[in-house]
């Protein structure tokens, strides 16, 4: 697992960061063993809430991992911040159980702090003003295992937030959560002052968002409002699964 407690964070200096915010990405082609994922691939992501969309396997995941330096595109660069070495992101996994290494909440979110190079004293006390602020203050003491799934992913977020990268990329966050975590979870990252990535298929957290983008085999199929690119989708899903039914879908 890369280093960095509840997901993994590219680091960038803050004057970096400020000056030339948001992602770019430039004419990437990106090959993982015989698949082309991406070819020649060019986005600008600059608005504070953008959308992920698309079928398993249309690439979202691999965005990802390009935008947070996981994978190494063969041709072609990825500015953040600014910078084409590593930008300050936070991406957050799918799954929280791949992500957690401490045993109590205030452990876990310390560890964003002190792999940065604050001491253990600082970075606790940081961790206890955090948590008071967001009403989490009896969650310090938490011990991992007996937090529910979306709490669990609650705990992935704020150590990234804790962080305080200038964007956040999270990949499925809620998937095998029930309604009620869902939007706990949503309230949590609407309240966040980064800029955001969300790649879901739950349609529904994202289709407010002023840009969704639609990828379909490592291409962007479409770009545009939230709402306008999700109906598209669902259409272009209806239609499919009637042809592919015998028209009896």
């Amino acid at each position: 697992m890369p280093p960095g407690g509840a997901g993994l964070v590219r680091e960038a200096s803050r004057s970096e960061a400020g000056a030339s915010g948001g992602i770019r990405i430039e004419r990437v082609t990106l090959v993982r063993g015989h698949q082309r994922v991406f070819e020649g691939l060019t986005l600008n992501l600059q608005e504070p809430r953008i959308g992920l969309i698309g079928d398993n396997g249309a690439g979202k995941s691999s965005l990802f991992r390009l935008i947070s330096g996981l994978d190494q595109p063969q041709q072609g660069r990825v500015v953040v911040s600014g910078r084409e070495s590593p930008g300050h992101v936070g991406l957050m996994f799918q799954n929280p159980d791949d992500q957690i290494i401490f045993p109590t909440v205030a452990e876990e979110l310390a560890f964003s702090l002190t792999a940065r190079g604050e001491t253990r004293q600082t970075a606790r006390q940081r961790v206890l003003d955090f948590l008071a602020r967001r009403g989490l203050a009896d969650w310090a003491g938490r011990a991992i295992g007996e937090l529910s799934q979306g709490q669990r992913q609650q705990v992935c977020l704020l150590a990234l937030q804790i962080s305080e990268p200038a964007t956040l990329l999270l990949d499925e966050p809620f998937a095998s959560l029930d309604l009620p975590s869902q939007a706990r979870l949503a309230a949590q990252f609407e309240a966040s002052v980064q800029q955001i990535i969300v790649a879901t298929h739950q349609l529904e957290h994202v289709r407010d968002f002023s840009r969704v983008l639609w990828l379909e085999q490592g291409r962007v199929r479409a770009d545009g409002q939230g709402r306008e690119v999700c109906e598209a989708y669902v259409g272009h899903v209806r239609e499919r699964t009637r042809t592919e039914c015998g028209g009896h879908a």
